[in-house]
């Protein structure tokens, strides 16, 4: 399982990045979510590296709780590791819409999410991402922060229709490298990539 983590990183240097998994998340990573990470493997094997990585799930963490987040929208789900990493940071009367085109993989990290206490603050809709995005367009709704990992092909039809659903001063990570150049002259957003998981940038809407 470690050799399939250091396959999927963006730091290729497997030393470098035990010595970053060792310092960062080593006794750090909540119990539930080591056990969805766990099932995730024995159900899917190397296609689990789908899921979001220990370090990345730390960094959002940390960044739902420095911007007090309390609504949250997120775009793919694969086995929950990401959507229990969020639940966990929001407060207790935290919201999440969660979208995935497939209910079955939720269904594997499902009993964790129910064992941490936290599944009141999910809505879980089984759907493609476009019709759920233009219905939250229609009723008007707004969140704090938008974590896409899912449909890579598709992120770019994805910008315009996050930016309308992110607050003023909220953030959109996207788990992919690939449309920084873009981004990056996009004058409605503040733009930083991070270097960890499997890469992460990340968007605060300023405009």
């Amino acid at each position: 399982m470690a050799d399939a983590l250091v396959c999927k990183t963006v730091i290729k240097n497997e030393a470098l990045q035990q010595y970053i998994f060792d310092v960062s998340t080593k006794g750090r990573e909540h119990k539930l979510l080591k056990e969805i990470r766990e099932a995730s493997f024995e159900k899917y094997s190397s296609n689990a590296i789908m899921g979001v990585l220990p370090d990345e799930g730390l960094f959002l963490s940390i960044l739902l709780k420095l911007m007090n987040a309390k609504k949250t929208l997120e775009i793919g789900v694969f086995t929950g590791y990401s959507l229990l990493t969020t639940a966990l940071a929001l407060p207790d009367d935290g919201k999440i819409i969660a979208v995935d085109p497939s209910r079955e993989a939720y269904e594997v990290g499902l009993p964790f999410i129910r064992e941490a206490g936290v599944e009141h603050k999910i809505t879980f809709v089984e759907s493609e991402a476009f019709p759920v995005l233009d219905e939250l367009l229609e009723k008007g709704e707004q969140f704090d922060f938008v974590f896409v990992d899912a449909d890579k092909e598709n992120y770019k039809n994805y910008h315009e229709k996050l930016l309308k659903l992110v607050k003023l001063g909220g953030a959109i990570a996207r788990a992919i490298m690939d449309l920084n150049s873009s981004l990056a002259s996009d004058p409605r957003i503040e733009i930083s990539q991070v270097p960890i998981g499997d890469g992460v940038t990340l968007c605060r809407r300023i405009i």
